[in-house]
């Protein structure tokens, strides 16, 4: 969506402290979008994460955010949105 991002990350709470980690990827978002010259305010101050609990629930997160310009009528099909993609395909694991 033009507005807002979902991020879906799999990290090693031990090592990676998550609001720390969300505050630098909001930081260098923001910079890059200074950059091309977009003026702030990038983002809101906080974040809502979700623990994935389930193969299912991860699968359901999926689909929500794929369709998500849909819904907004962007496009017809989720595969016509230009702004979504991966950089690591992420599975789904249980320990």
């Amino acid at each position: 969506m033009p507005d807002h991002l979902h991020v879906f990350v799999g990290l090693d709470e031990q090592q990676i402290d998550l609001p720390g980690w969300m505050k630098s990827l909001k930081n260098t978002l923001s910079k890059a979008l200074r950059f091309d010259g977009i003026a702030s305010p990038h983002r809101q101050k906080d974040f809502f994460d979700h623990v994935l609990r389930s193969e299912e629930s991860y699968e359901e997160k999926w689909h929500y955010v794929r369709e998500n310009p849909v819904r907004a009528r962007l496009v017809k099909r989720w595969q016509e949105w230009p702004f979504a993609g991966e950089i690591f395909d992420l599975e789904y694991y249980s320990d």
